[in-house]
């Protein structure tokens, strides 16, 4: 039998001990640890990006030579001096222009932890997901340099394999990443593309 659902849990016990404004964090932690995405001196593109969890890891990691930008629609309180944040729709008629002036140069890797107001209903709750995570592709091919990183999470669902296989075909190396802070009862992944091809069909 599963146990019941904690929204307290270590993982979130933990984020407030520490400073981090949210348990996802330690996803990205986990992710960055095992497949090094970013690295001191790196411009890192975070979309969905409040409250400030994956920016917070960016932000130590790239250190002060490096650049976090943060995208959401919400306003993000700031983090730190080596962070910028930016109240934006993804589905707004975002150019590469607009993108690359953000960080001033392409991005070395680009996260997302975008997820849609869920419903309760599966079906429709992944095909939102699947929407998102489409966006964040595409925003990777325009604004991120051929070798860059991508994760991205994504709910599991009917189309979860033919958005890895396009993944693929953009990036030398593809892994799916199950972190050990995502709840129990989530059916979230992330997928984590490494080594953007020059010309990426994404």
């Amino acid at each position: 039998m599963s146990k019941p659902y904690d929204p307290r849990d270590r993982f979130f016990r933990k984020a407030k001990a520490e400073g981090l404004r949210a348990r996802s964090a330690y996803k990205l932690d986990e992710i960055q640890k095992r497949y090094r995405l970013f690295k001191s001196g790196d411009a890192v593109l975070d979309l969905g990006a409040a409250p400030g969890g994956f920016l917070q890891i960016i932000a130590r990691i790239v250190g002060p030579s490096g650049l976090a930008i943060g995208i959401d629609l919400e306003p993000i309180p700031a983090i730190a001096p080596n962070v910028r944040t930016i109240a934006l729709d993804i589905y707004a008629d975002v150019s590469r222009a607009r993108l690359l002036e953000l960080a001033g140069r392409p991005f070395d890797a680009v996260t997302s932890d975008m997820a849609p107001k869920t419903t309760g209903i599966r079906a429709t709750d992944e095909a939102r997901s699947l929407a998102l995570a489409q966006r964040a592709l595409e925003l990777t091919r325009l604004c991120a340099r051929p070798g860059a990183h991508f994760a991205c999470k994504l709910f599991m669902g009917g189309e979860t394999k033919n958005y890895e296989r396009v993944v693929r075909e953009g990036f030398e190396e593809v892994r799916i990443v199950r972190p050990e802070a995502t709840r129990q009862r989530s059916f979230e992944i992330y997928v984590v593309g490494l080594r953007m091809r020059s010309r990426a069909k994404v």
